[in-house]
Parts: C-alpha cells; structure tokens; sequence
C-alpha cells in the first residue's frame, strides 16, 4: 500500500510528473519565443504560476451553478492525469509493479481529465464555459476514434498484447513499431491525437483565448485553476511518453539510454511546439472532419500495412 501511495504521488505520478511536465511546458513556451522572435520565460515560470495561483489568487466560485461540482472537476482531472502518469511511465521505465496496467484502461483514464474540465465548465454555468465545453466534448468524439484505432494497430503490430510491458519488449527486442511503414502513418495520427488531447494549436477550440476568453476554463482562478495547469504539465509528460512508449521503444534509463530517452521526448514534444506555432485555429467542424476522414482513413490504411507485415 505504501508503495502505491508512493507511485502515486512522488515518482512516477504526480510530484515527478508535474515537475517533468512542467519543464516541458517551458520547453514549449521557450521554443514558441524563439519561433517568434522573443527571449520567452525562465526555467522556473511555469512553477511561478502555479505556486502564484496556489498561494496568492483566491478561489472565486460562480454564483450560479453546482459549487461542489464546479470545484470538484480540477481534482478529478488531476487524478486522472496522476494515475494515468504511473500506468504508462512504470512500464516504460521498465518498474515492474503489481498491477500491470494496460492500454485499454489507459485509454479510459485519459478521457477524464477532458471529461472532468467539460463537467466543471457546465457547473459554472457561464454561457461561454458552456461553449467551450461543447466544443470539448465534440472535439473528444472526434479524435478518441483514432486514438483507439491506433490503439488497436498497436495491439495487431504487438501480436496481439495490450500490456504496455510486453509491447515495449517486442520492439527492443526486434525494432521500434514507427521504423515501419504502417508505424510511420500511426506516428502521425498519434502526434494529431496528441496535439488535439492537450488543447494546442490548430485544435485549441475549447479554449479558442481571442473568441471564448479560455473557454471552459473561464471561471476557474486560484487554486482550482492551479490544478487545471498542474494536470496540464503532466498531460504533457505522459502524452509525449505515450508516444516514445507505443512506437518508439519505451523510454529506457539505464546508462545512455537515459539520454536517448530524453531525446525522444524532447523531439516529440518539439513536433508538436512546431505544429502549434506553424498553424491557425481550425473550425470544430474542420478538426472533426479532419479525424473522422483523414486520421481515422491513415490509421485504417496503416492497419491494412500491418496486417500485410508492412
């Protein structure tokens, strides 16, 4: 039990996650400068933020709507994204645990962070929360298709395994699953599905800053909020993770694999810093369309490739 305890909230849930997924969120934020010509933030920014949310910002609850579920939905959201953390990162840096936990309850625990954000933001009962919400919602029908039909290639290309263990050994033992071409067309449905789960550019609509004002994060301030960035942070480690976890061979730590480990988040999260910042906005019924037709036909056809070998 106490080591449980101890994945959960030190390593590798949410104290480590939070603060991996914090130096990555000013990864972003610095390369996104650079991109545009700015010096950007120091180091310890994103952790500023937080603490200034947490210690100096006080919590101001709508008058109108469900208080308990309005200040509820951060820490369901925060849970969720902490226990998905230790599920996927155990495996990955090769911690054998009792439960070995696989990638069809993995796919679950990371609809709730999206979920719980939706929830809070119809609780508040602003219209423009409510909005955003809708737009949440509609985006999650959207790409969770294609996340589960990658999903379901990895699971064929993996003869068949959902344990996160067993993949991350196949391909160490033979070669990683995007050195092939269905596993490149899988890579870029996965970095998409990536891009719209955290709420980034071109698939920022829920939050949409210049028409929504935040969105569905519009009435939440200090603490509560607080936990909607720490949650954020650690999306940010584990969706990055799940990548290198699922086609790149997992994320290995000993001796100089470390560095190449690191190398794989770094280029990932890279790919998707480039992507926000070299696209606009897209329509909710754009991104729709553009899962349900182009990312859910790539992945059909990479499915086919691997049924073939290919």
């Amino acid at each position: 039990m106490v080591l449980h305890l101890f994945y959960f909230l030190v390593f590798p849930g949410l104290l480590f996650a939070g603060i991996v997924g914090g130096l990555l969120s000013w990864f972003d934020r610095k390369v996104t400068a650079w991109v545009q010509f700015r010096r950007g933030p120091v180091l310890m920014q994103p952790f500023y933020d937080v603490m200034k949310l947490l210690l100096v910002k006080e919590t101001i609850v709508p008058a109108r709507g469900s208080v308990i579920t309005f200040l509820a939905a951060p820490v369901a959201g925060l849970f969720g994204a902490s226990v998905s953390a230790v599920l996927i990162l155990l495996p990955a840096f090769g911690i054998s645990a009792g439960f070995r936990g696989d990638i069809i309850v993995i796919f679950y625990l990371l609809t709730i962070p999206s979920l719980s954000w939706a929830i809070g933001a119809l609780a508040s009962a602003n219209p423009l929360a409510a909005v955003g919400a809708s737009r949440e919602i509609k985006l999650l029908i959207g790409f969770e298709l294609t996340l589960l039909l990658i999903f379901a290639a990895v699971i064929l290309k993996s003869g068949m395994t959902i344990s996160l263990y067993e993949i991350i050994a196949l391909q160490q033992e033979n070669r990683v699953l995007a050195g092939s071409l269905s596993g490149i067309l899988l890579f870029v449905a996965m970095i998409f599905c990536v891009q719209a789960k955290m709420g980034m550019v071109p698939f920022d609509i829920a939050e949409a800053e210049t028409e929504l004002s935040e969105g569905a994060f519009i009435e939440f301030s200090g603490p509560p909020y607080a936990l909607i960035k720490i949650t954020k942070y650690i999306m940010l480690f584990v969706l990055t993770a799940l990548v290198a976890v699922l086609l790149l061979g997992g994320l290995p730590v000993d001796g100089i694999s470390l560095l190449w480990s690191l190398l794989k988040i770094l280029s990932v999260a890279l790919l998707l810093v480039l992507i926000r910042n070299t696209n606009p906005r897209v329509k909710i019924g754009q991104a729709m369309r553009f899962f349900f037709i182009w990312m859910n036909g790539l992945v059909i056809i990479a499915i086919i490739l691997s049924y073939f070998g290919l």
